[in-house]
Formats: structure tokens, sequence, C-alpha cells
């Protein structure tokens, strides 16, 4: 495996028929698993399948990789690449203490794979959160691997980020895409995309060993999924994916991919506060300003981010009775079709997203809310994070019908 070294970045700002054009995003290093090459950062690495999200220690030490379909979550070191560890979401008898004589929570029935072995899968690792100031490491599971309609209870991880090892799973709702923490890491909230539901977790605890179920929140009614057929990602009610906290902690939301809009759940009760309607259509991701002032989400189907006053936001979902209401409204900025992950840069003075339909990584300036930079990426692009410096910009293609895919890229803000 070849040490891969931040060089050959020499870019900046260039003029054309005396104007400026746009800043340069370079990519500078790549993970793969297309094949080898000859490309000094080119790292070919046959675990990289179906990169699905990934994310950064909060050191910027290690960086975190999931694979979707190989069932695993990579860790490397930054910024040299190194490969740590892979941290395999593979469970069998030898596994049964990690999950605590779990098999379901809330009630919820398996329709799917034989009474005893419900814990015997592999999880298809979705996204990631941190809890307890860069402690552990969360990683919900698309689905258990039996579980082909995603109709059945699904399960997440929780990893000791010291040792990148799984300290516990615990059973989740249908199909989790989504972890949110709180600020003051004492509740987590694990959004279903498969059944318009949300499993609250108390984290209070400093071990995971003693986390527990603290409620199971609705956004306005919960989708049945016994005998649920066809793609789970379309047919999927809601559609719920997109959640933070404000950071009081006192507020949670959630994009309502399906449908549209976001809902407000009262953190404290779990009491359905409603959904404000006048967001950018098919919201997926959201991102809240370090300062707590504005909200930005990103539209998939219609290529947009928009950005929205927060304290609006949450005052519209507060009287909103329960009921979708119109709200604020805001500002929206054209990316580029099929906006998926969207970040923050460190300073706040930027917004990265990650474009699926394009294979883009665009740059967004929030002072002149315009895009001012676009770099190819390879296809189709749907993860990102952005190193605690603020210098690097990592993106995840998952491929599409057999098309690009399975690589994750890197790349340098020549601004920066």
């Amino acid at each position: 495996m070849k040490k891969l070294f931040w060089t050959g970045c020499i870019t900046g700002m260039l003029w054309v028929f005396g104007a400026q054009a746009q800043e340069s995003l370079v990519r500078v290093g790549r993970i793969q698993a297309l094949g080898k090459t000859n490309a000094p950062q080119d790292i070919y690495d046959v675990r990289i399948q179906s990169p699905k999200s990934a994310m950064f220690s909060q050191d910027g030490k290690k960086l975190y990789i999931n694979a979707l379909e190989g069932g695993q979550t990579l860790v490397y070191s930054f910024p040299d690449l190194q490969p740590l560890r892979s941290i395999d979401h593979t469970f069998g008898p030898a596994d049964a203490a990690l999950f605590q004589n779990e098999t379901t929570v809330f009630g919820y029935p398996y329709f799917h794979g034989k009474a005893g072995q419900y814990n015997h899968f592999l999880g298809k690792p979705v996204e990631m959160a941190m809890s307890h100031n860069g402690k552990y490491l969360w990683v919900p599971y698309y689905r258990r691997s039996f579980d082909l309609n995603a109709s059945s209870p699904s399960a997440l991880a929780i990893i000791d980020m010291q040792t990148d090892k799984v300290v516990r799973v615990m059973p989740t709702g249908p199909l989790p895409k989504y972890v949110a923490i709180s600020p003051d890491s004492r509740q987590a909230v694990v959004t279903h995309w498969g059944d318009n539901t949300l499993g609250v977790l108390d984290i209070s605890a400093e071990h995971p060993k003693d986390f527990r179920y603290s409620g199971h929140w609705v956004v306005e009614r919960k989708l049945p999924t016994e005998g649920i057929k066809g793609n789970r990602d379309n047919n999927c009610g809601f559609c719920l994916r997109g959640t933070v906290y404000t950071p009081d902690g006192q507020t949670v939301l959630v994009a309502r991919m399906g449908g549209g809009g976001v809902a407000g759940f009262d953190a404290a009760t779990g009491r359905y506060l409603g959904t404000v309607t006048d967001i950018v259509p098919n919201p997926r991701h959201m991102v809240v300003s370090h300062d707590g002032r504005t909200l930005y989400v990103s539209g998939n189907q219609s290529g947009l981010v928009g950005r929205y006053d927060l304290a609006a936001v949450v005052q519209a979902l507060k009287a909103a009775g329960a009921q979708r209401v119109a709200g604020p409204g805001g500002r929206s900025l054209s990316v580029g079709m099929g906006v998926r992950t969207i970040e923050l840069s460190p300073d706040q003075r930027s917004l990265y997203a990650a474009i699926n339909n394009e294979a883009k990584l665009v740059k967004v300036d929030l002072a002149s809310w315009s895009v001012v930079a676009r770099s190819d990426v390879d296809p189709f692009t749907v993860g990102l994070a952005v190193s605690p410096d603020g210098k690097t910009i990592v993106t995840t293609s998952q491929g599409r019908e057999m098309v690009g895919g399975y690589s994750v890229g890197l790349y340098r803000d020549a601004a920066r």
C-alpha cells in the first residue's frame, strides 16, 4: 500500500479574458476498488465496496469510510492514508454479548429471518455520527442481510473510536439511515427511513452498555411494513432522513424527502410539533451553522440548497399545532441536480455539496451566496466530509446502475 502525501497541488486563481475564474478544487488523492493504476496518488483497495459516507475523527488523524455493500467501516490514518482497521459488521453466535439479549425494540416484529438467529447477519452501514466528545462512533445499518425488503427491525453499531472495535449493537426500527446526537451527548435519535418514525435513546451514561431507548416518535403516521414490496428507497412513506438538533438541544428537526418539508419534535417530551413546508423540494441533508442562526438544507431532486433563519423555523414549528404550515421561507441556490450531502467549512465561510447526478463537488461562498467552484468527481458521488482544518474535502462515490462508484476522492481547496 503506497503512502499518499499532499503534493502536486499547484493551483490558485485563474484569469480568463480579464475576468476572475472560479476557484479550484483539486483532487489530490483517491482510494478505489476499480483497479490498479500507476498514478502515485491513487490507492487501490478492494474493500471500497459502494462507499456511502465518510467522517473524520475529531482530531483529524483518522478517516472513517462506510462501505455499504462490503459491510465494513474502513479506518485510515490521515493525512498519509495508511489502512488501520476494517471494522466488520458481520455477526454470528460468537458476538452474542454485543447485543445484550436484545433482538428488537418498540415491539417491531420480524417478517424474515429465523427465530433465535435474528442477530446473525451482515449489516450494511449507512451514515455516521459521533458522541461523547468523539469517543463513540454510531453506524446505522440499512438492513440486516436476511431482510431483503427492509421491513423488519434493523440495527446500529456503537464503535469505540480509541480501539476501533464494535462495543455494542442495538436494534432499531426498519431502515435506519441517520443518527443525530444532542449537543450535550445525553440523547440520540435514530431516524427510520422505513416507517416515518424515530427511535430516541438516553445516552447520558458513560458506557454504551448502559444506553437505552427512551421514546418512539412518529411523524404524522407510522407506515405499516408487513408485506411491503418494491424499492424501499422509494416506498418509504415520508422517507425521513437528515436530522439535526438545534444548538440548545431543545428541538429536533427531520427532513422529509417523501412529500417535502421539515418536521419538528420537542426533544424533552417527544411531542410532534408539525412540519414546515416552505423548504427546498425533496430535502435530504441538513446542517446548522456554528452560531446556531442558520439552517442549510439540500434538495436532492431540485438541485437546490436552501438557507433559513433557524429561530424562525423553530418558532413556526412550535405554533404549528402538529399540522403542516408554510413556515418562514428562506433563500435557495441552484448547485446541481441530485445534491446529496452538504457540509460547512470549519470557518463557516463556505458550504460544500456532493452532486450525484452530475458527478460534481461544488463549493458555495456563503457571503455572496454563490457557487465559486465546481470540480469533477467519480460518478456518482453521495457522501462528503470536511477535515477539521478545512483544507481537505472527501467525497464517496457509490455509482449507479453498474456505472462508476467504488471510489473515495480527496480534494484540496486551493483557496485555503
